[in-house]
């Protein structure tokens, strides 16, 4: 054919130029009009009466003068921009499209790359996503992480951070949307109202769940914390799992770690467990201090983490280990095998103070139990909390818990719950001079359990 396929140039068959007085020749001439017939036929009409019957190929064009235009409006249309990309231009102007969302399956670290945009990553277990730099992903790249396992860590290239910080942690069961800008990255903060809900207008302050117990596997050294959730004020943290710490190493991030905020496990110690929250994600941690008090907690070690509330106490024995016990509801504490406090010392008509193996530095409620003999053919002890004051044991005076009746040198038994002071001590007195015995089954210790 005359027309090359190229370029759409027509050229005439040749011997159809004729000059003036020569002969036609019908052959040339008739392939002439046999192939402008042709050409009319291949060529659309501007009716639109019939279709292309191959590609159209249109101009490359600009963002203001486009391939692919209007005769009324020829800045609004079709062009084709760098890379092969197909660009749409209105007045001038290009407008942007999304590219079609892509979703995966992921099971381990994963490298983002700029072809990543719009898509989609389920990452079924522990994960690192490194994005690549924010220049070469450009602005308005995007992508979305689902954590459907376990935590995903999102890691921008080298300096660069998202939303301000280094990395962005997204929890197990949670998604993150993360956009660039050019330069740095960003997520929608969903994920972030999610998780700080709770936080933002609630008060109060309690203990679900969260119940200590010696370790099975390493009673002596390691305290598990059953799964549960504490509340301080508008600080809320929660554990959908238990969590494991020891008395014998300092304070490290993660369930089986050392506890302690400083220092090394003491003989006859009282070791108070906090409840920890991480400010990035708003995971779980527990510190274990000697301080009874949030304030008194060294917070050396605990950057980027809150201390929410105090969750528990364990007791050390002469050997620094862990004395066995168990919790039951509402804070209350049993030793496995009773402490003997006091082993037939002396008590008499003047008030003592007697130390108990209970936690230093708070009041508990002792649960005690008595045993107490006297000359006297009748007499009685009474033990109590020593914030009362001094009292008087006897019938016409404070009266007594446990006594003699009306034999010399008998036994009497008897029991009771009775808070101490801050350092661990009760008071006892006595009618008149006597033995007492005081075996110790545990306390209660308030933190805010009420169940």
């Amino acid at each position: 054919m005359p027309r090359n396929p190229s370029t759409g140039v027509y050229s005439k068959p040749a011997g159809t130029t004729p000059s003036v007085g020569q002969v036609i020749d019908p052959v040339p001439w008739n392939a002439l009009t046999t192939d402008l017939g042709n050409e009319i036929t291949n060529s659309l009409p501007r009716d639109g009466s019939a279709p292309m019957v191959a590609p159209l190929k249109a101009a490359s064009g600009t963002v203001s003068a486009p391939g692919v235009g209007f005769a009324s409006n020829p800045q609004t249309g079709m062009y084709l921009k760098g890379g092969g990309l197909l660009g749409f231009t209105q007045n001038g102007v290009d407008v942007s499209f999304d590219q079609a969302m892509i979703y995966a399956a992921k099971s381990g670290d994963y490298t983002a790359l700029a072809s990543d945009n719009n898509a989609v990553h389920r990452f079924t277990a522990a994960a690192i996503v490194t994005l690549t730099t924010a220049a070469t992903l450009g602005a308005n790249w995007h992508y979305t992480v689902i954590a459907d396992g376990a935590d995903v860590t999102i890691d921008p290239n080298g300096a660069e951070t998202v939303d301000g910080a280094a990395t962005l942690i997204v929890p197990n069961g949670y998604s993150a949307f993360i956009i660039c800008s050019g330069s740095a990255f960003f997520s929608n903060k969903l994920m972030t109202k999610i998780l700080t809900k709770a936080d933002s207008s609630a008060v109060g302050s309690f203990v679900d769940g969260l119940t200590l117990s010696n370790n099975t596997g390493s009673p002596t050294t390691h305290i598990d914390f059953a799964a549960g959730s504490a509340r301080s004020g508008s600080s809320f943290v929660s554990s959908a799992a238990s969590f494991t710490k020891r008395v014998n190493g300092t304070w490290a991030v993660g369930t089986g770690n050392g506890g302690l905020d400083a220092g090394a496990v003491a003989a006859n110690a009282s070791y108070f467990a906090y409840a920890l929250r991480k400010d990035s994600d708003l995971s779980f941690d527990v510190v274990l201090s000697t301080s009874a008090t949030i304030g008194g907690v060294t917070t050396t070690l605990l950057t980027g983490y809150t201390i929410v509330k105090c969750i528990g106490v364990v007791l050390t024995d002469a050997s620094s280990n862990i004395r066995p016990f168990f919790m039951n509801g509402a804070d209350d504490y049993s030793f496995v095998t009773p402490i003997r406090d006091a082993l037939n010392i002396t008590t008499s008509t003047t008030s003592t103070l007697l130390a108990l193996t209970v936690p230093n530095g708070v009041k508990v409620k002792a649960k005690l139990r008595f045993m107490f003999s006297s000359s006297a053919t009748t007499n009685s002890c009474l033990v109590h909390d020593p914030a009362r004051g001094i009292l008087i044991a006897g019938g016409n005076d404070s009266g007594g818990i446990v006594g003699t009746m009306q034999v010399s040198s008998g036994f009497a038994v008897g029991s009771d719950f009775v808070w101490t002071n801050t350092a661990r001590q009760v008071r006892h007195v006595a009618g008149a001079t006597g033995g007492l015995w005081v075996f110790n089954d545990g306390f209660t210790f308030p933190c805010g359990r009420i169940a």
